[in-house]
């Protein structure tokens, strides 16, 4: 892991040339390509979602449902639980798959149309943390960059820092670089769901920061991260 991370921290950010890399640590081609592709060694990945072979052609008739228990107008009682849900594909729609499913989907569906409201106001000392992308112009070359951007909200401060890609060595530097912006470190840092910075999600609203992460960056206060798919956050 150490390996990984320094060699990814010399061609992304200080801009050691690939051939010199392989010349020096003895890897090939396709390994620096992982490498690079990846922030840590990536375990087994599925190569496609899990297909709905049975419900796949009853989630417009879900979506439908759940859409009109939405309506504010639709009184409480009346909306589905989800295995009314299932009674009425079954029933009506001739639907030969298992309720379990089914309760699996409207779960899903309901985490991400749930609406979350959340305080505008902001104590002093927390931070935001996220990576934003612009077109910049170096020696007269138009070229793509990664902001990563470092805000304090009470105050309104803020510092970006511009780099060449988005990854785990420029997420760093782009902390300590605020870090000394500011002159401290923020109490708490609000990030968003960048894979980066979350290693796996706990429950809806429950994310873990990645150690190796946290502890690079040098973060002493603590640490959050967005709800996804939620306009309010």
């Amino acid at each position: 892991m150490e390996l990984w991370s320094e060699i990814r921290r010399k061609v992304l950010v200080e801009g050691v040339s690939k051939r010199q890399i392989c010349r020096e640590y003895g890897v090939g081609w396709r390994t620096l390509g992982k490498m690079l592709a990846h922030a840590e060694p990536p375990g087994y990945r599925r190569g496609l979602p899990r297909g709905r072979p049975k419900l796949g052609a009853f989630v417009g008739v879900i979506d439908e449902i759940l859409a009109g228990d939405a309506d504010p107008s639709t009184p409480r009682k009346q909306r589905h639980t989800a295995r009314r849900i299932f009674e009425r594909l079954r029933d009506e729609h001739g639907y030969l798959g298992g309720e379990v499913a089914v309760r699996r989907y409207v779960a899903s569906q309901r985490r991400v149309s749930g609406e979350v409201f959340v305080p505008l106001s902001q104590p002093a000392g927390e931070a935001q943390f996220d990576f934003g992308e612009a077109t910049v112009e170096i020696a007269g070359v138009r070229v793509k960059a990664a902001l990563a951007v470092m805000t304090l909200p009470y105050s309104d401060a803020f510092l970006v820092s511009a780099y060449p890609r988005e990854c785990t060595e420029t997420f760093q530097a782009g902390h300590v670089a605020a870090f000394a912006f500011f002159g401290g470190v923020p109490t708490k840092t609000a990030y968003d769901n960048t894979r980066i910075a979350v290693s796996r999600i706990v429950g809806g609203n429950e994310r873990t920061l990645d150690g190796h992460v946290s502890q690079r960056q040098g973060v002493r206060g603590g640490g959050s991260c967005c709800t996804s798919r939620r306009t309010s956050r």
